[in-house]
């Protein structure tokens, strides 16, 4: 099978995990996508990029895994792969683990739980690091520049979106509990022992 087939299959697995999970919790009468929604100012401005990019980035993807053809460096698109597969397999595992407390941005309306066990107990945001792996996979598999500077912007935003939206809301939200967390867990892999 070829890296570009390999590659389309893994990014279907994880779109699929991702859109079945908010049509499974629409069900069930929660809103998963909050981003942008009820936000001002600098915290709108970054999910509502975060959400541009992150729509529009699957087709770059796309278009660059169907058109690349540069065979050269071959070693480089394997690890490319396994980074893509390694970041579908953590983006899967922390929608999981998350169940139903599970959101795209904050929702200060819904009452959630603090979630630190099984991946989150080596990494605070691993459906993060699940996208971040994954964007870095396709990139080293299938680079050109249009590709380079979208992912750069999507890892850039995810992190914007860390930093001044969720790190705040989960502070205010579940206070000492998330400090003490936040003090023993990375905020993307590793933990203090």
């Amino acid at each position: 099978m070829s890296i570009k087939i390999i590659t389309l299959i893994l990014m279907a697995i994880f779109y699929i995990c991702y859109f079945a999970k908010m049509i499974n919790q629409r069900k069930q009468g929660i809103k998963t996508d909050q981003l942008g929604k009820g936000k001002q100012g600098f915290i709108k401005f970054i999910e509502i990029s975060l959400k541009m990019t992150t729509y529009l980035l699957p087709f770059v993807q796309i278009i660059s895994i169907v058109f690349y053809s540069d065979i050269k460096y071959i070693a480089l698109r394997i690890v490319g792969v396994i980074i893509t597969a390694i970041g579908v397999l953590v983006f899967i595992m922390a929608v999981a683990q998350m169940k139903e407390n599970w959101r795209a941005g904050v929702q200060r309306e819904d009452r959630t739980s603090l979630v630190t066990a099984g991946i989150y107990s080596v990494s605070r945001n691993p459906a993060f690091l699940g996208f971040d792996l994954m964007y870095i996979g396709i990139l080293f598999s299938f680079f050109n520049w249009c590709l380079c500077v979208i992912t750069a912007l999507a890892l850039v935003l995810f992190h914007l979106q860390i930093v001044n939206v969720e790190e705040d809301f989960l502070i205010e939200t579940f206070g000492q509990e998330y400090l003490e967390y936040k003090k023993n867990v990375f905020r993307y892999l590793g933990r203090r022992f």
